[in-house]
């Protein structure tokens, strides 16, 4: 019987280490299902139960949900973050 070497698996590009590669994909695995849990958490499923057994679109924003929108997106053009 023979040990594995190094000798007997390719060597990976830039001499990345395999264990480096497979935690890169874990923490992109995490970050998602954070997104999207997050996502429900802020939001709730509702929106998407009433486009998926219904097909219709959800009710306008209310006064204070519209207020709260132009509240972020002042900050962020406020901070830097502008599409111009």
């Amino acid at each position: 019987m023979v040990a594995c070497t190094h000798e007997d698996f390719p060597q990976p590009p830039n001499d990345e280490h395999p264990v480096v590669a497979i935690l890169a994909v874990l923490a992109i695995l995490a970050a998602i299902v954070l997104i999207t849990w997050a996502r429900f958490e802020v939001h709730g499923t509702s929106d998407l139960e009433a486009v998926l057994t219904e097909g219709a679109v959800t009710d306008p924003p209310s006064n204070a949900q519209r207020e709260l929108d132009e509240a972020v997106t002042s900050n962020r053009f406020a901070t830097g973050v502008s599409p111009h």
